[in-house]
Order: structure tokens, then C-alpha cells, then sequence
């Protein structure tokens, strides 16, 4: 790139060659720095449910077209799709994905600020900007995200460079590569989209207008009207987790305006600056931005500076943050504006910055817009040029600072290490028990996947067996005489059950039950929840046990000889009340009634957790 040609509508300047040598230094110097980031991550909440779903699932137009909560992303399906198939939890596979798709980022957006303002140094600026940004080092550490929004990084930059290319050479070859990845684009993430309208802005302030490719604007057209009708039609349609389908409503005004103002000025400005310098965890794998006031207010400042010189300076550098803030308000804050703000809150949804992570890309686009000519362009500044290199140094010096303390202050917790220890924990307990040994399907703890969330995708049947490739035999309630049970502990190891709550001794000796009901006081109430009562005895014969607590009832098998019985109901009150159904008698023993637990007096299975 550092002779001097022009072929096919590339112009090729000398000096290049230092300019891209320099990009392709720093973007392997961002890819060690965050693959140290990267290998500590593990997979975390929903990416267990898409691991699930799609080893429940064919590769079926159902699957991939399935809306999640507004997420139309048939591509990151399919990635799910063949991940599961080809190795389940393996995040070595995941990590090498990530730093893939983040090398081909970096390479695409190198090539669009090449393209739109030519080899010269000052595009390392807005190249380094989209290098560093702790914008987008949350959504790196979350696999889900990952494939979403990666492909979107790699396919946004990459379209808009093939339509400045086509508005430069009149070859609509480059307008159908365009348009080929901005379908790409939609076939991961919902903002996609908005690429051919950022195409419309570039091409109208800084390409000379957009009247004379109009063949270019129908091929997009073409693209996007029917990707509406499909993604509108699968958002209405599509069942959630919570068995319903989508119904959008809006929060109320004060809480509209509190969301996108925290958002704007507590996540989208202070990291376009290094920030947000501290963060607020949320459990022990991930955090949201938790900018300081003061840095807040600071941040502000510094960009209204920003803004100001640009556009005192520059022409049209009002377009380019006109173009940002809009693209965030419609691409960014619309869509959680639908739905996720009444969830989270404006709190909670403002402070998230995989909302905002893809639009790193967007906010190196507009920096370079509103500091750097683009290539032949006619009086680009308002006034005499000056040179602003050693006014760029002491900034872009504090935000790479900032930057690397923000990143450095993330990295600064377990990250994925205590969940990859508990799925991989439970895994080589289910590998080590004998076949068809009872497993209480509980869920999760709440670090590795919220049930509240993702209901029976946090089960443990879901989350450390989704393939059913471990030949126990679970189950979500204990019923009848059950041999043996196990659940899981707190480390994820399988122990026996134990049934914590309340106990009915049975004396000196056991207490006789026939067909006649017999009540047993409790030692203290019970209020109306779901119990398991464990009824120990001792039978000449089989028979059933009739069990009541309160108004619940159920019938259960009970052995011959000396045995235990479990029944699962939901009730309460002071007493028990037991009987034979069928005839015959029965000599109960002690009674437990409470919750399932894991028994931490007995031999855990493995005897220590599996540690990374």
C-alpha cells in the first residue's frame, strides 16, 4: 500500500504502508490484551438455555427465525446450533470465536476508515478509539452477546466501505456487496438495519449527494422491506420463555426520559472516554458500568469541548454527532425502550453496556467524521487548517489510561472461574454414578442461570446434561419409594438428600397405620408451600400410603419390608394425616417433612470440586 497506483477505484498513497502496519500493530496488541480477558471467560445465564434449545431442536426454520424477547438472530442460532454439536460447554472453541470475529472487526473497520478518508496517520485515532474502549469489553465477556453482536461489527464497517467504493467508482458490483453484507448483518442483530441509513447520511454530507444512486437505494429497499415483514411477523408470533407471545408497552414518560439520559451520560460518554473507571457487579461473572458523578459530569464536559471545536472547525462535523446520537436513540435505546426498561428499570438498563457495545463502531465512524477530511473532499474546514496532532496526544493518552484501568478494574473479579467450576463439577458427578441413579432436577444456583429468567432452563438437567448424554434418571419431585436419591450442593457435587424442616419421631417404636386416617401433630406450623415428606416403614406387604397436609393430598407406593416412601405436595398446617389405602397395615417410623437438600454430613460425588 505504500506506492502510488489507482486501480478499480482504489488509490494507493505513499506512506501507506506505515499507516497500515501501525493498525495491524495495535489491533494484534488489542487481541493479546483481551484474549487475557477473553480465557478467563466462561459460558454464563442464557447461554445455557440457547445450548439447550438447540440440542432440543432440529436445524429447523422454527429454531433460527424464534424471536427472543425482541432478538431476531437466526446466524447466532445457528452458531449455537453447531457449537453444541461439536462440543457442548467448550469454551476453548468459544474463546477462539471470539477473538476470531473480534480480529475480523478490527480488519473491516481498518478498511472502512481507509477507504472513506485514505492511508494517512490520523485515522489510527478513531482505529485506536474502537481498539480500546471499555464500550464493548462486557459484551466480550458474554458468549450469547458475543454472537450476536460480533458478526454485526465485522459486517457494519464492511458494507459501509463497499458503498463509499460504489459512490466512488459507479460500479454496482460494490453496492450489491453492500447490500450482501447488510443482510449479513440482519442475519445476526437486530441494529443491522440501520446500516443503509447510515450509508443514506454519509453519501448525503460528505459523497456529493444521493440523487444519482437511486439503483443503489432501490437494492436496499429491496433488502429491508422484507426483512421487516419477516422480522415483525416472528416478533408478534413467537412464543417467549414465558409460554406468551410479545406485547410491547411503553414505560411511562419519566421513566423514558431517566433511562435514555442514564444511558447517554452514564454509559455512551464515559466510556467514548476510557471509563466508566468503576464498575457494579452483578454476581460474580459480569458488571454494569458504575461511572462516578463527578467523571460523569467531567465526561460530559470534555465531549461538549470535543463537539464544539469540531464543529467551529470542521463542516458538517454537526452531521456526524447528529448521526451518532441519532443511530443511539433509535438503534440503541428504542428497542429496550419496548419492553426491557418496565423489567430492569431505568437503572439497571442504563448502566448496561452490551446495549451499547456495537455502537464502538458507530462512534469511531463519527470521530473520524468530524476531525478528519474525507478523501477528496472540497473545502472540508470552515477556517485555515491547523494542526491539532499535539492536541490529540495528551487526550488520546488519557482515554487509552482510562481505558486500561476501566478494563483492568472488570478483569479484576472470578469472571467465569466459579461457574465453570460448578457445571464442570456436576458434569463429572453425573459421569462417576452408577446408570439410572435418581437425580432431583433442581435448578441452578443463580450465578450459572437465573430461574426466574429462564424457568426450566436453569434446571440442572438443562444446564449440566443438555444432551442427555448421562444415563441418570432425573427427576423434579421425589414421589414413592425412591431409591437412593442424590441432588446437587452449593459446589456442584451430587450428595444424598436429605429432607430439611421439621421431624416426627416415632417413639419407642413405630406407630401403626391402617384405612383408618391417622393425624400426627407437628412440632410447629408449616405455612402453604410445596413440601416433600419422607416417610420411613416397615410393611409385611406392599401398599399405598395415603399422605394429607392441610387440603393436599397424594397416594404413594410403599415396599415390602423396611423402606422409604416420599410424597411431594403443596400444603401446610399443624398436622399430618396418614392411612392405607387399598387395606392391609403399615408400621411408619420417623417422618420428615421440609425441602430437599443435599446432605453435607455424606460422601460427596467428586470428593472436591473440579478447579480451573
Amino acid at each position: 500500500m505504500g506506492s502510488v497506483a489507482t486501480t478499480g477505484g482504489r488509490t494507493w498513497l505513499r506512506g501507506g504502508d506505515a499507516v497500515l502496519a501501525a493498525g495491524l500493530v495495535m489491533l494484534a496488541a488489542q487481541l493479546v490484551w483481551k484474549f487475557e480477558i477473553v480465557r478467563r471467560t466462561y459460558f454464563r445465564q442464557d447461554d445455557f438455555m440457547f445450548l439447550a434449545r438447540s440440542l432440543e431442536s432440529g436445524f429447523t426454520w422454527d429454531y433460527l427465525m424464534r424471536v427472543d424477547f425482541g432478538h431476531l438472530m437466526p446466524g447466532a442460532f445457528a452458531i449455537h446450533w453447531a457449537l453444541g454439536r461439536l462440543g457442548g460447554h467448550d469454551d476453548a472453541l468459544a474463546h477462539a470465536l471470539t477473538i476470531g470475529l473480534q480480529a475480523a472487526a478490527g480488519l473491516a473497520l481498518l478498511r472502512l476508515l481507509w477507504v472513506l478518508f485514505g492511508p494517512r496517520p490520523a485515522v489510527l485515532v478513531p482505529f485506536g478509539f474502537a481498539l480500546v474502549t471499555p464500550m464493548t469489553i462486557p459484551g466480550l465477556s458474554w458468549w450469547a452477546v458475543v454472537a450476536e453482536t460480533l458478526p454485526f461489527q465485522v459486517a457494519l464497517p464492511m458494507a459501509l466501505a463497499s458503498h463509499v467504493l460504489h459512490v466512488r467508482t459507479g460500479r454496482f458490483r460494490h453496492a450489491v456487496a453492500a447490500a450482501a453484507w447488510t443482510v449479513l448483518g440482519m442475519v445476526f442483530f437486530v441494529k443491522a438495519p440501520f446500516i443503509p441509513v447510515l450509508a443514506f447520511v454519509l453519501t448525503a454530507g460528505w459523497l456529493g449527494g444521493v440523487r444519482r444512486w437511486w439503483r443503489a437505494w432501490l437494492l436496499y429497499l429491496a433488502v429491508l422491506v422484507p426483512y421487516a415483514v419477516l422480522f415483525l411477523h416472528q416478533l408478534f408470533t413467537s412464543v417467549q420463555l414465558t409460554r406468551q407471545t410479545f406485547e410491547p408497552s411503553l414505560p411511562s414518560a419519566e421513566v423514558a426520559v431517566k433511562s435514555v439520559w442514564t444511558l447517554l451520560t452514564g454509559s455512551l460518554v464515559p466510556t467514548s472516554l476510557g471509563g466508566p473507571w468503576r464498575w457494579q457487579p452483578i454476581g460474580e461473572d459480569y458488571a454494569l458500568a458504575a461511572t462516578p458523578a463527578p467523571l460523569m459530569w467531567a465526561s460530559l464536559a470534555v465531549a461538549a469541548v470535543a463537539v464544539a471545536v469540531s464543529v467551529s472547525w470542521r463542516r458538517r462535523a454537526w452531521l456526524a454527532w447528529v448521526t451518532v446520537l441519532g443511530y443511539f436513540l433509535l438503534a440503541d435505546f428504542a428497542p429496550i425502550l419496548l419492553g426491557r426498561i418496565e423489567l430492569l428499570g431505568p437503572d439497571l438498563s442504563g448502566f448496561e453496556l452490551r446495549y451499547i457495545s456495537s455502537t464502538a463502531m458507530v462512534v469511531a465512524l463519527v470521530l473520524g467524521l468530524a476531525f478528519i477530511p474525507v478523501r477528496g473532499e472540497e473545502r472540508p474546514w470552515r477556517r485555515p487548517a491547523v494542526r491539532l496532532r499535539l492536541v490529540w496526544v495528551p487526550l488520546a493518552a488519557a482515554v487509552v489510561a482510562g481505558s486500561v484501568w476501566s478494563v483492568a478494574a472488570y478483569a479484576d473479579r472470578p469472571l467465569g472461574r466459579n461457574v465453570r467450576s460448578y457445571v464442570e463439577t456436576a458434569e463429572a458427578a453425573l459421569a462417576r454414578v452408577p446408570a439410572g441413579t435418581v437425580v432431583l432436577d433442581t435448578f441452578v444456583p443463580e450465578k450459572v442461570a437465573f430461574p426466574l429468567f429462564f424457568y426450566d432452563y436453569a434446571r440442572h438437567s438443562k444446564v449440566v446434561d443438555p444432551a442427555g448424554t448421562h444415563r441418570v434418571t432425573w427427576t423434579r419431585r421425589l414421589s414413592g419409594p425412591v431409591p437412593g436419591p442424590l441432588v446437587f450442593d452449593a459446589q456442584g457435587r451430587l450428595r444424598p438428600v436429605r429432607i430439611d424442616g421439621v421431624t416426627i419421631p416415632p417413639g419407642g417404636a413405630c406407630a401403626s397405620v391402617g384405612q383408618r386416617e391417622v393425624r400426627l401433630p407437628l412440632p410447629r406450623r408449616l405455612g402453604d408451600a410445596e413440601y416433600t415428606v419422607q416417610i420411613s416403614y416397615l410393611n409385611g406387604a406392599p401398599t399405598e400410603l395415603s399422605v394429607r397436609l392441610g387440603l393436599a393430598g397424594a397416594v404413594v407406593p410403599a415396599g415390602a419390608d423396611l423402606g422409604t416412601t416420599y410424597a411431594t405436595l403443596h400444603g401446610g398446617g399443624t398436622e399430618l394425616y396418614l392411612r392405607t389405602v387399598g387395606g392391609g397395615t403399615t408400621c411408619v417410623g420417623e417422618i420428615r417433612i421440609g425441602v430437599p437438600a443435599a446432605d453435607g454430613t455424606a460422601v460427596a460425588v467428586p470428593p472436591q470440586p473440579v478447579e480451573r
